[in-house]
């Protein structure tokens, strides 16, 4: 167990807030299979935290003829259609987010989706009105495991970044969160606790974190006792 002091909160959204995880790995999959591209998982989780497009230029030998931009759009097409699981809360994730703005911590989400998915998924949390920055894809020009836009987020909260915490669930997110200088709670929804060893500190789900007076975050899973 730890006690985390901050003055600012940084989100990933995928994964951490809302699990699309189930979703976006059916949308990459169908992506393929449409291509007749063979794949595996250590493929479909590579797209993790990551900006689809910038994926889809490292992947481009596969779609010969086709442009990283018209793959995106055509992945995101499946977003409505048949068979495609629902996204759900991450547990804990609305109740922490709340309770911290409740405490007056200053709030950000910094994802790779695009604004109208990230403006439509904080919604339908019922939290877009708490965060008071939300950067997405075209707010930078290079996505995570870069960290310009957890940079951007502290930057507009107007809090150094080693005074703010970033949450992830992916290696490419907990790289672009350790980078900026921030302190990572990694939250192992979408990927094995292994892959986040990078983070200060691992959760099973934002159930395990809570708001103290200070403020702070006490974190009941550290790392090095869940590995």
């Amino acid at each position: 167990m730890a006690l985390i002091g901050l003055r600012a909160a940084v989100f990933d959204l995928d994964g951490t807030l809302m699990d699309t995880e189930p979703r976006n790995r059916v949308m990459w999959a169908r992506l393929f299979e449409a291509h007749g591209v063979p794949y595996d998982d250590e493929l479909i989780s590579s797209f993790a935290g990551r900006r689809g497009i910038e994926v889809l230029e490292d992947l481009a030998h596969l779609f010969p003829g086709r442009t990283a931009e018209e793959l995106f759009e055509q992945a995101v097409s499946y977003e409505t259609a048949d068979g495609i699981p629902e996204d759900v809360p991450v547990p804990g994730a609305v109740e922490l987010v709340r309770s911290l703005a409740d405490a007056g911590v200053p709030l950000a989400v910094v994802t790779s989706g695009q604004r109208p998915y990230a403006e439509r998924l904080l919604a339908a949390l019922g939290v877009r009105d708490l965060m008071d920055i939300v950067v997405t894809a075209g707010d930078v020009v290079t996505g995570k495991p870069h960290p310009e836009g957890y940079l951007a987020a502290a930057r507009d909260l107007g809090v150094p970044p080693g005074e703010a915490v970033g949450f992830e669930d992916a290696p490419a997110g907990v790289a672009a969160v350790k980078a900026a200088g921030m302190a990572c709670v990694g939250v192992a929804t979408t990927q094995p606790v292994a892959a986040l060893a990078e983070a200060d500190h691992v959760v099973a789900d934002l159930k395990e974190v809570n708001v103290e007076p200070g403020p702070a975050l006490r974190v009941r899973g550290a790392a090095r006792e869940i590995l």
